[in-house]
């Protein structure tokens, strides 16, 4: 068995494009319209992936956009995705300086938590080993839910 990509729903797709590859830095795969079927699906990879994501070995995240939106409320979206990075405090401050809110600080040095215009959460993990707690992070409430 071999992980493909996990699938999320949007209401928006150049806003969800914005965030996932603007501001996350993903790179777009590739892409599928159906007429028929009324959707768009976008495949999107890291840029660590991206040799494997040629050959279409990498995991991928699709975004799948319907023409004829509704409520996703619920059970109709998902739980959350999770992304390892070199430096959590580094990733969360770039976050923030794009506008991006932070559900979960980092404070230990390990995990944070972020969502999507379509209140996907995202979580981060540092690579290895956690970072030394420090400030601003260790001081700095969670805001909302994620």
């Amino acid at each position: 068995m071999r992980f493909l990509h996990t699938m999320i729903r949007v209401h928006d797709l150049n806003e969800s494009l914005d965030f996932f590859c603007a501001k996350l830095g993903l790179k777009e795969s590739h892409r599928f319209d159906s007429e028929q079927g009324r959707f768009t699906l976008v495949y999107l990879y890291a840029p660590l992936d991206v040799n494997q994501a040629l050959k279409m070995q990498a995991p991928l995240i699709e975004l799948t956009y319907n023409w004829d939106t509704e409520d996703y409320g619920g059970g109709r979206n998902f739980g959350h995705l999770a992304f390892e990075v070199d430096n959590i405090y580094k990733t969360c401050q770039k976050l923030m300086e794009d506008g991006v809110l932070i559900n979960r600080p980092p404070r230990d040095g390990r995990m944070a938590f972020i969502r999507s215009p379509d209140a996907i959460s995202i979580e981060f993990l540092q690579k290895g080993e956690s970072l030394e707690p420090k400030e601003p992070w260790v001081s700095m409430a969670n805001t909302g839910s994620w």
